[in-house]
């Protein structure tokens, strides 16, 4: 079978995974029937897609990080700064000290640097396998904002780490002062490329589409191909192309809050990237499946690099591994919620005690997932000199152990942690929900009398009866015209109400994005509403004509 046949397998194996998970009787997570998909792809068409490293990590990780910094809600993470940067940084590093040091300890034959960089890759959590995992379960939506926006940046800070991890395995020196330094190089370079270079492409395009209009085609692809064009000048300048991607995201969304594109090419972008999402994700656990034999077919090697007796050894390590990870990760929890409730009653908030549930259940919900699979693949095959890079199928082995063991842990407690838990909320939400129908409300009346106030003269009567009251708008939509009123002016109020509609949602969709950019209200509710907002416009211009 040619290499063709096996993406199409892939493909359709990501368009059954969604089916069979609705269809089978038991709750299953997601990531488990993808990866079962692609085992039985790689076991009947005797292949398996084989990738390199490099082009692997430049086809996934950038359209997935830049859609994270795009969709993350800005307020929350603000809201939450203190928990989420404890996560994503502090988190990351003592994971990546303790871990690797477990690593090297239970495994001697894993060198130190080469356990680092296992313990980095592990490090980095997965959002969207724990909503997969949670589906049935309603997470408090302030937990899931912290879990997303601790998945946004410790994706960045964790794959750093792998790459000095790296490094210095292939170099075979490593200064804790050089690696700082460069840790700030690359971290503030690839920031501001990210950001420099998508605030340009978003001024380019705006700057072009004034002069030639603006096309639905063009726009979806422009933002589809940002983030590989980001991600590929950073990497070549030497900075991180992953925190650029992540600041290139984050300017697409305020770039987005600004408006200036047409509500059918917002619908399609989003229709497109959700679809973009779902296929990455999905496609990632596939080929995680088709990867099961060529593990199973070199667990001898591995239990030869680990210098284990058989391969049974190795369950044990992905076993300590992952107990390690959830470990240390409820230390950590536990100690970053401590200090933020007492920094909150110090503020004089009313803040509820902090129970064992909710710490066992943010410590369970870090899932490995995508980024854990991409990165350790892109492990290199050989030192400098030619030999092989020690340990490499271990560590690829010991990886895919913990995202499996990860996903089925929280597979399994998830649920039953999550059922009746109650998240201290700050009760933003309800807050945020009601001043967006109040701006709303306020931005379409005052469009409306505007409109009226600037109607021509010779349709003045007709404004103000449109302006006044719509009762009538029902027999108008069935096609029965009103006594007494003639068929052109019939046609004309039509008209006229269409244009007040439509007047009154671009207010209201601006009224919205300023709210957002001045950080009032969440991201995720800005665009609940511009969402329909835009379905609203889009069925009031296609009854037109």
């Amino acid at each position: 079978m040619d290499t063709f046949t096996v993406i199409i397998a892939m493909l359709v194996a990501v368009l059954l995974s969604g089916m069979l998970v609705r269809l089978l009787p038991v709750a299953i997570p997601l990531p488990f029937v993808q990866m079962a998909l692609g085992f039985v792809i790689a076991a009947v068409l005797q292949r398996g897609v084989v990738l390199e490293p490099d082009i692997f990590f430049l086809l996934f990780l950038p359209p997935l990080l830049f859609l994270d910094g795009w969709r993350v809600s800005k307020v929350a993470v603000l809201r939450d700064s203190s928990a989420i940067l404890q996560l994503a940084f502090g988190l990351v590093f003592f994971t990546v000290i303790g871990v690797g040091y477990l690593i090297h300890w239970s495994i001697p034959a894993v060198p130190l640097p080469v356990a680092f960089a296992l313990a980095a890759i592990v490090s980095p959590t997965d959002p969207v396998a724990v909503a997969a995992i949670a589906r049935k379960v309603a997470i408090p939506k302030r937990m899931m904002a912290i879990l997303e926006g601790e998945s946004l940046f410790n994706d960045a800070s964790g794959l750093v780490a792998f790459r000095f991890a790296v490094a210095a395995v292939m170099t075979g020196t490593f200064s804790l002062r050089q690696a700082a330094l460069s840790f700030l190089w690359v971290a503030v370079a690839g920031m501001v490329v990210g950001a420099g270079l998508t605030y340009l492409v978003a001024k380019a395009r705006k700057f072009i589409t004034r002069r030639l209009g603006e096309d639905q085609g063009t726009e979806v692809l422009l933002s589809l191909l940002t983030p590989f064009f980001v991600y590929y000048v950073a990497e070549r300048v030497g900075a991180s192309g992953i925190l650029a991607v992540v600041a290139a995201g984050i300017v697409m969304s305020y770039a987005e809050m600004s408006g200036g594109v047409l509500a059918e090419t917002r619908m399609a972008r989003h229709a497109a990237w959700s679809m973009v999402r779902f296929l990455l994700n999905g496609v990632i656990f596939v080929l995680l499946g088709e990867q099961v034999p060529t593990i199973l077919a070199g667990l001898s090697e591995a239990a030869h690099e680990s210098g284990a007796h058989s391969p049974p050894w190795l369950l044990a390590y992905g076993v300590l591994i992952c107990v390690g990870l959830v470990f240390l990760r409820f230390l950590w929890v536990s100690a970053s919620l401590w200090i933020n409730v007492k920094r909150a009653r110090h503020r004089g908030d009313d803040v509820p005690p902090i129970g064992l549930r909710l710490v066992l259940a943010m410590s369970l919900a870090g899932v490995r997932g995508a980024v854990t699979l991409a990165g350790v693949l892109t492990l290199p095959l050989a030192l400098p000199d030619g030999s092989p890079f020690p340990a490499r199928n271990l560590a690829i082995l010991l990886a895919a152990l913990v995202i499996m063991l990860s996903l089925l842990l929280a597979s399994i407690a998830l649920p039953r942690l999550l059922h009746g838990l109650q998240f201290p909320d700050s009760g933003r939400a309800e807050q945020e929900r009601a001043l967006t129908q109040d701006a709303m409300l306020e931005a379409a009346l005052q469009s409306i009398a505007r409109q009226q106030a600037e109607s021509p003269v010779s349709d003045a009567g007709l404004y103000a009866r449109v302006a006044d009251s719509l009762a009538q708008v029902l027999r108008q939509r069935a096609g029965e015209p009103d006594e007494g009123v003639s068929v052109d002016e019939l046609a004309r109020q039509a008209e006229i109400e269409r244009r007040m509609r439509l007047g009154a949602i671009v207010a209201s969709r601006e009224a919205v994005f300023h709210l957002a950019r001045t950080h009032r209200i969440s991201d995720t509710l800005a665009r609940e509403q511009v969402r329909l907002l835009d379905m609203q416009e889009a069925r009031i211009r296609s009854t037109a004509g």
